[in-house]
Protein backbone atom coordinates (compact mmCIF):
# COMPACT_ATOMS: atom_id res chain seq x y z
CA UNK A 1 0.00 0.00 0.00
CA UNK A 2 1.27 3.49 -0.83
CA UNK A 3 1.78 6.22 1.74
CA UNK A 4 -1.22 8.08 0.29
CA UNK A 5 -3.37 4.93 0.55
CA UNK A 6 -2.30 4.47 4.19
CA UNK A 7 -3.15 8.09 4.95
CA UNK A 8 -6.54 7.85 3.24
CA UNK A 9 -7.37 4.62 5.04
CA UNK A 10 -6.55 6.11 8.44
CA UNK A 11 -8.77 9.16 7.80
CA UNK A 12 -11.67 7.50 5.99
CA UNK A 13 -12.15 3.92 7.21
CA UNK A 14 -12.95 2.49 10.64
CA UNK A 15 -13.98 -1.01 11.62
CA UNK A 16 -16.58 -0.67 14.39
CA UNK A 17 -15.56 -4.11 15.72
CA UNK A 18 -12.08 -2.76 16.51
CA UNK A 19 -13.03 0.59 18.09
CA UNK A 20 -11.92 0.96 21.74
CA UNK A 21 -14.91 1.06 24.08
CA UNK A 22 -15.60 2.72 27.41
CA UNK A 23 -18.15 1.46 29.89
CA UNK A 24 -20.79 3.87 31.17
CA UNK A 25 -22.64 2.53 34.18
CA UNK A 26 -25.03 4.30 36.51
CA UNK A 27 -27.25 2.00 38.52
CA UNK A 28 -30.01 1.12 38.42
CA UNK A 29 -30.89 1.98 34.77
CA UNK A 30 -27.77 2.62 32.71
CA UNK A 31 -25.07 0.20 31.53
CA UNK A 32 -23.46 0.37 28.11
CA UNK A 33 -20.17 0.02 26.27
CA UNK A 34 -19.64 3.00 23.97
CA UNK A 35 -17.03 3.60 21.28
CA UNK A 36 -16.50 6.55 18.93
CA UNK A 37 -16.32 5.09 15.43
CA UNK A 38 -15.83 8.48 13.74
CA UNK A 39 -13.27 9.76 16.26
CA UNK A 40 -10.07 10.78 14.51
CA UNK A 41 -11.52 10.52 11.01
CA UNK A 42 -12.00 13.19 8.36
CA UNK A 43 -15.74 13.36 9.17
CA UNK A 44 -16.90 16.92 9.74
CA UNK A 45 -20.72 16.77 9.75
CA UNK A 46 -21.40 13.13 10.66
CA UNK A 47 -20.59 11.26 13.83
CA UNK A 48 -20.86 7.56 14.50
CA UNK A 49 -20.63 5.52 17.66
CA UNK A 50 -21.13 1.88 18.52
CA UNK A 51 -23.18 1.05 21.62
CA UNK A 52 -23.68 -2.26 23.40
CA UNK A 53 -26.39 -2.11 26.05
CA UNK A 54 -26.55 -4.71 28.81
CA UNK A 55 -29.74 -6.76 29.24
CA UNK A 56 -32.46 -4.81 31.03
CA UNK A 57 -30.55 -1.51 30.81
CA UNK A 58 -30.39 1.63 28.65
CA UNK A 59 -27.57 3.81 27.38
CA UNK A 60 -28.96 7.34 27.79
CA UNK A 61 -31.89 9.29 29.23
CA UNK A 62 -35.06 10.07 27.27
CA UNK A 63 -34.34 13.23 25.26
CA UNK A 64 -34.77 15.17 22.02
CA UNK A 65 -32.49 17.49 20.06
CA UNK A 66 -33.37 20.84 18.57
CA UNK A 67 -30.73 20.71 15.81
CA UNK A 68 -29.16 17.26 15.58
CA UNK A 69 -30.71 14.44 13.56
CA UNK A 70 -29.98 10.84 14.55
CA UNK A 71 -30.09 7.38 13.02
CA UNK A 72 -29.62 4.06 14.79
CA UNK A 73 -28.81 0.76 13.07
CA UNK A 74 -29.55 -2.28 15.21
CA UNK A 75 -26.75 -4.80 14.64
CA UNK A 76 -27.51 -7.50 17.21
CA UNK A 77 -30.28 -8.28 19.68
CA UNK A 78 -33.64 -6.74 20.31
CA UNK A 79 -35.15 -4.14 22.55
CA UNK A 80 -37.55 -1.21 22.65
CA UNK A 81 -37.47 2.27 21.18
CA UNK A 82 -39.31 4.67 23.48
CA UNK A 83 -40.34 7.53 21.21
CA UNK A 84 -43.01 10.21 21.60
CA UNK A 85 -44.40 8.36 24.61
CA UNK A 86 -44.81 5.08 22.73
CA UNK A 87 -42.88 1.81 23.12
CA UNK A 88 -41.88 0.28 19.76
CA UNK A 89 -40.15 -3.11 19.49
CA UNK A 90 -36.81 -3.11 17.63
CA UNK A 91 -34.54 -5.92 16.46
CA UNK A 92 -31.38 -6.67 14.47
CA UNK A 93 -31.65 -5.18 11.00
CA UNK A 94 -33.88 -2.25 11.99
CA UNK A 95 -32.82 1.27 10.98
CA UNK A 96 -34.30 4.01 13.16
CA UNK A 97 -34.61 7.64 12.00
CA UNK A 98 -35.04 10.40 14.60
CA UNK A 99 -35.48 13.95 13.26
CA UNK A 100 -34.79 16.91 15.54
CA UNK A 101 -37.64 18.47 17.47
CA UNK A 102 -39.96 17.99 20.43
CA UNK A 103 -42.20 15.59 18.46
CA UNK A 104 -39.61 12.81 18.83
CA UNK A 105 -38.21 12.46 22.35
CA UNK A 106 -36.50 9.08 22.39
CA UNK A 107 -34.14 6.53 23.84
CA UNK A 108 -33.36 2.87 23.33
CA UNK A 109 -34.00 0.29 26.04
CA UNK A 110 -32.65 -3.22 26.10
CA UNK A 111 -35.77 -5.07 27.20
CA UNK A 112 -34.30 -8.48 26.34
CA UNK A 113 -32.12 -11.02 28.15
CA UNK A 114 -29.19 -10.58 25.70
CA UNK A 115 -26.92 -7.69 24.72
CA UNK A 116 -28.28 -5.08 22.30
CA UNK A 117 -25.72 -3.62 19.87
CA UNK A 118 -26.32 -0.70 17.53
CA UNK A 119 -24.59 2.07 15.60
CA UNK A 120 -25.52 5.64 16.58
CA UNK A 121 -25.15 8.06 13.69
CA UNK A 122 -25.82 11.79 14.01
CA UNK A 123 -25.33 15.06 12.20
CA UNK A 124 -23.23 16.49 15.06
CA UNK A 125 -24.90 19.90 14.71
CA UNK A 126 -23.29 22.42 17.06
CA UNK A 127 -24.56 24.34 18.80
CA UNK A 128 -27.39 22.01 19.76
CA UNK A 129 -29.92 22.08 22.55
CA UNK A 130 -31.28 18.87 24.01
CA UNK A 131 -34.23 18.57 26.36
CA UNK A 132 -34.86 15.72 28.82
CA UNK A 133 -38.62 15.42 29.52
CA UNK A 134 -38.31 12.89 32.37
CA UNK A 135 -35.94 15.05 34.45
CA UNK A 136 -36.91 18.55 33.21
CA UNK A 137 -33.30 19.26 32.18
CA UNK A 138 -32.04 21.22 29.24
CA UNK A 139 -28.55 20.88 27.78
CA UNK A 140 -26.58 23.21 25.54
CA UNK A 141 -23.89 21.47 23.49
CA UNK A 142 -21.15 23.42 21.73
CA UNK A 143 -17.72 22.37 20.49
CA UNK A 144 -16.56 22.98 24.06
CA UNK A 145 -17.97 21.70 27.33
CA UNK A 146 -21.70 21.01 27.61
CA UNK A 147 -23.94 23.02 29.91
CA UNK A 148 -26.86 21.22 31.61
CA UNK A 149 -29.41 22.80 33.90
CA UNK A 150 -32.80 21.93 35.31
CA UNK A 151 -35.43 24.33 34.03
CA UNK A 152 -36.74 24.97 37.55
CA UNK A 153 -33.38 26.43 38.63
CA UNK A 154 -33.00 28.69 35.61
CA UNK A 155 -32.40 32.41 35.78
CA UNK A 156 -34.62 35.27 34.74
CA UNK A 157 -33.52 36.94 31.51
CA UNK A 158 -32.52 40.11 33.40
CA UNK A 159 -30.67 38.46 36.32
CA UNK A 160 -27.24 40.08 36.79
CA UNK A 161 -27.84 42.78 34.17
CA UNK A 162 -27.32 46.47 35.09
Amino acid sequence: MTQLADSLRSRLIRNFLEVPRERYEREPLYDSLVGGVSNGTAAVKLGCGVDTVAPGKQSCPYHFHHAQEEMFIVLEGEGTLRVAGEMLPIRAGDVIFIPPGPEYPHHILNTSASELKYLSISTQERPDVAEYPDSDKIGVFTKGPAFLQQRSSGLDYWTGEP
